[in-house]
């Protein structure tokens, strides 16, 4: 259970992370713009990468062993420096998740296409899931149940953003929550970083 529980925060620190996807799901979902829609697109996908990224990475040992190193180094220096982001943002107060007031709502397959190209054409989903993910399912214990932690962070996190959009808008946009949440990421980050290193 400790892979699972390992995949399940690192996911949660990851995803939930304030960026343009988690925006415009919160803008969409307080409109009520096809919420099922856009939560089952983004957690699909965000599946899909993290089975790609964890899995990957386990061909790579098995194929090209001599890269494995230079990956599990590479993902100790990005969870190192997502730490430190986090914890600048932090000590600064710069965090709040502030969603548009009117969005125009479209149909649900106008919807659906927009959720996959704001997901997909995304840089950072792929260096948060396929990368980071990746590098640190790979070396767990049991990859299996830490892929299903990492993909159920998932789910709690858009099923919550789009479910409980209302209430959540406002929790969500209070800077000292974003203060206390982005320094218990800090803390999650580096300590999962130490741990990969050694």
């Amino acid at each position: 259970m400790l892979s699972f529980f390992t995949g399940f925060t690192v996911g949660l620190s990851l995803i939930v992370a304030i960026g343009a996807q988690n925006i415009w799901v919160l803008s969409q979902s307080m409109a009520g713009a096809n919420r099922l829609v856009i939560a089952a697109v983004c957690i699909l996908c965000d599946a899909a990468l993290i089975v790609v990224g964890v899995y990957s990475v386990q061909l790579i040992q098995l194929w090209l062993p001599p890269l494995v190193p230079v990956l599990t180094w590479a993902g100790v220096a990005m969870l190192l420096w997502l730490a430190f982001g986090a914890a600048k943002r932090a000590w600064q107060g710069q965090g709040a998740l502030l969603a548009k007031a009117e969005v125009q709502v479209r149909s649900w397959p106008k919807t659906a296409v927009t959720a996959l190209a704001i997901t997909l054409l995304n840089p950072h989903v792929y260096l948060d899931t396929v990368v980071l993910i990746g590098s640190v399912g790979s070396v767990q214990a049991q990859p299996f149940w830490f892929t299903v932690g990492a993909c159920l962070a998932s789910l709690c996190w858009f099923s919550a953003l789009t479910g409980l959009a209302p209430r959540l808008k406002v929790w969500l946009s209070s800077p000292l929550r974003w203060c206390l949440f982005d320094a218990v990421v800090a803390l999650i980050l580096s300590g999962i970083a130490l741990k990969l290193a050694f």
